[in-house]
């Protein structure tokens, strides 16, 4: 087969938890099939490469600051985006594999499969409501933003692989047909996760969390639980790894608090060991995220043994929150503390990890490919 993957935001050129899955599926797929990857170029991208079997074609020049306006995708890059999509037309391709986001695309890719009679699978992380995308783009932008994303979702000609079954309940009710729908999240790396959690070192009385700093991870919140916690055990040190727009205003904080001695904020890592390494050392991975359509560093967590701590409103998909702890966020700090003592208690449902590995990939796949 030769099969086509696009989106604007590759990885590991951008650190995000879709970007990682769209990034493993294609290397995995490229084991036995062509695999082509069509996106924008980011720094330290050429023009056209091969990265893990994978040929990247790569358009314009986008960088964290292009892409994203006050916290949320730039327009105008969507559209770029769209246009550079155009050079698909000049190559045939079995299949299609494509995020819905950043959704202007859609029709050019229906367009695309139709033309060449072509096997399109749309990727499906999250289905935003009409309030959801009035909230983000404001009341006139988000109610034509919806309407469009809602006109071009539904396809007969497509399948649909949603992240979990939320989501895929979520797309039924959008009016996707139950038949087109599969439900397939390839995040977990086995082999690498073993490793990692072998060669840790004992836990320490830490907290983690790993991820963009945007104002949906709700990093403030995380901060007022880790000074919480602190306040009851002057033990308790945390560590934040990533970067993202809400740096400046998440340091200033840890500084007003004075926290620095406390809160330590690493950059992304080069590599995903070194970050299971802290993971795995760590006693509670909390999470106070207001928007997730599944968090893999959630699942990564529980497989190396570190159990995640969720508020009670976190959106995170049913069959990941079976296996955390889920607490008002008033009573979080207590619930560490707990933890903290005896964290083998607390650890739940560890068999479910099993669906989300990276070496069901090409079955999954191929499977698709007959269903046709």
């Amino acid at each position: 087969m030769k099969i086509a993957f696009v989106y604007d935001i590759p990885y590991p050129w951008h650190k995000g938890g879709l970007e990682y899955i769209l990034s493993v599926e294609a290397s995995e797929l490229a084991k036995k099939h062509e695999v082509h990857f069509f996106t924008m170029r980011w720094p330290g991208m050429k023009e056209k490469f091969v990265h893990k079997g994978v040929t990247y074609h790569t358009f314009g020049n986008f960088n964290e600051e292009t892409a994203y306006r006050h916290g949320r995708r730039a327009i105008r890059e969507t559209l770029i985006f769209t246009l550079c999509m155009t050079n698909l037309f000049r190559y045939d391709f079995d299949v299609i594999i494509s995020n819905i986001f950043p959704v202007v695309h859609l029709p050019l890719v229906r367009l695309y499969a139709r033309m060449k009679n072509t096997i399109l699978i749309f990727k499906v992380d999250e289905v935003w409501n009409g309030e959801y995308w009035k909230d983000y783009l404001g009341a006139i932008a988000g109610t034509v933003a919806g309407f469009y994303a809602n006109s071009f979702l539904v396809s007969d000609r497509a399948y649909y692989v949603a992240n979990s079954w939320d989501t895929a309940e979520r797309l039924r009710a959008a009016g996707v047909s139950k038949k087109k729908i599969n439900v397939f999240a390839p995040v977990l790396d086995d082999l690498t996760l073993k490793k990692a959690r072998k060669d840790a070192g004992r836990k320490r009385k830490r907290i983690i969390f790993a991820g963009r700093f945007i104002k949906e991870k709700r990093l403030d919140k995380w901060i007022d639980a880790v000074k919480r916690t602190i306040d009851m055990d002057n033990e308790v040190e945390a560590l934040l790894v990533g970067k993202g727009m809400e740096m400046k205003k998440m340091s200033g904080k840890i500084k007003e608090l004075g926290l620095e001695k406390k809160i330590t904020i690493k950059p992304f890592f080069k590599n995903k060991e070194d970050l299971y390494k802290d993971i795995a050392e760590s006693s509670v991975l909390l999470h106070m995220g207001e928007r997730e359509g599944l968090s893999i560093i959630t699942l990564e967590s529980i497989f190396l043994g570190t159990p995640v701590v969720l508020p009670d409103y976190s959106p995170i998909p049913k069959m990941v929150k079976d296996m955390c702890i889920v607490a008002e966020e008033k009573k979080i700090p207590k619930m560490i503390i707990e933890i903290m003592k005896d964290d083998r208690k607390y650890m739940r449902h560890r068999e479910n990890l099993k669906v989300f590995s990276t070496s069901n990939v090409i079955s999954f796949y191929d499977g698709l490919f007959k269903a046709r």
